[in-house]
């Protein structure tokens, strides 16, 4: 099965509107969308506050315009400071085991964007994590142990040394590397080409 590689922060709500264009260009095509984090904001970093003026205006600008274009409902979460967002990418660790890894990026992503869940908390990513077909009692053990703390860390440094990512999203498709939504004509030439280069 050919794949598509998506680096993103679940704070990020391109990473929501780049999905729902990659998911119309896909179509019915067998390609898997693979998620990758990429924290914006690490601890220590301070993250984002809605109420100050760089969110809002950002939204106005972009966000909204390109949701509307796309068909996809989105709202400015309320949450203040924004969430980290380590502790979903813990568990993006654990989703990938069980092959749920899209369902449950998609439900967080939703979760955050739709119905302004807080996706810093344990349980709200618990409950989350249950929606997507994850065991949510295996993903509160997972929380509490670190279970998927070294692998989540690992994960940062191949986002940032191995293929310097420094913006989300930030979409790999074969040989081509776009920073940032890509256009229904662009993502269709890569797709093509990636058959192409997959093809016996």
């Amino acid at each position: 099965m050919n794949s598509i590689t998506v680096y993103s922060d679940y704070v990020c709500p391109f990473c929501l509107l780049a999905e729902s264009r990659l998911s119309e260009v896909i179509g019915e095509r067998d390609i898997h969308i693979e998620w990758r984090a990429f924290e914006l904001r690490p601890d220590p970093v301070p993250t984002l506050r809605p109420e100050d003026p760089y969110l809002p205006a950002i939204w106005e600008q972009s966000v909204y315009p390109m949701a509307e274009q796309l068909g996809v409902p989105i709202k400015l979460p309320s949450i203040s400071p924004q969430p980290r967002t380590a502790k979903a990418f813990e568990l993006l660790e654990m989703a990938k085991d069980a092959d749920r890894a899209h369902a449950y990026s998609m439900r967080v992503l939703r979760a955050f964007f739709q119905e302004d869940r807080d996706i810093g908390d344990k349980d709200v990513l618990i409950d989350l994590a249950a929606d997507a077909g994850l065991d949510p009692d295996a993903a509160r053990k997972a929380l509490e142990n670190g279970t998927y703390t070294e692998r989540h860390r690992e994960a940062l440094r191949h986002a940032q040394d191995d293929m310097e990512i420094t913006s989300v999203p930030t979409i790999v498709i074969g040989r081509r590397i776009f920073r940032g939504t890509p256009s229904v004509k662009d993502l269709t030439i890569a797709i093509h080409d990636l058959e192409l280069d997959a093809a016996p």
